[in-house]
């Protein structure tokens, strides 16, 4: 279309202003779901549980959890128990990947995502230093 200027962009304008994303969750649901999940990971003796605040960082969760178990047998059987632990306690909708294989399952209750891996494949995604970017500062006393 010849005389016609293009259509102005306001996201790639330099005038633009960056918001923080919202949170995942209005409802005071993340912490006690939260609280569920640690409780299940420590019964079944996860190692290196690392507790993420995404809150202002990311829209698709509240907190992101990211354990360790010792085998394959280890890691299916801890993210197990976390979904059952999280029904008992009224989460409907949990959705798990990964179960059969048992090198990484991923387990999203919505406003907590938790990552129990084995610790070769933790060490290679390393995920605590992408999302928090201080993989170190972010270890709980698990």
């Amino acid at each position: 279309m010849k005389g016609r200027a293009p259509l102005p962009t306001p996201a790639l304008s330099r005038a633009a202003k960056k918001k923080a994303p919202d949170a995942a969750s209005t409802s005071a649901s993340a912490p006690s779901m939260l609280s569920v999940i640690l409780a299940s990971l420590d019964n079944m003796k996860a190692e290196e549980t690392v507790t993420i605040d995404l809150t202002g960082k990311s829209s698709i969760g509240d907190h992101m959890v990211v354990t360790t178990g010792r085998s394959q047998r280890h890691v299916a059987s801890i993210a197990d128990e976390v979904v059952k632990d999280l029904h008992k306690a009224g989460v409907a909708r949990v959705r798990v990947e990964g179960q059969r294989v048992g090198d990484w399952v991923l387990i999203d209750a919505g406003d907590v995502i938790v990552h129990v891996f084995r610790p070769e494949i933790r060490t290679f995604y390393n995920l605590e230093k992408m999302w928090s970017g201080h993989a170190g500062d972010t270890r709980s006393a698990n």
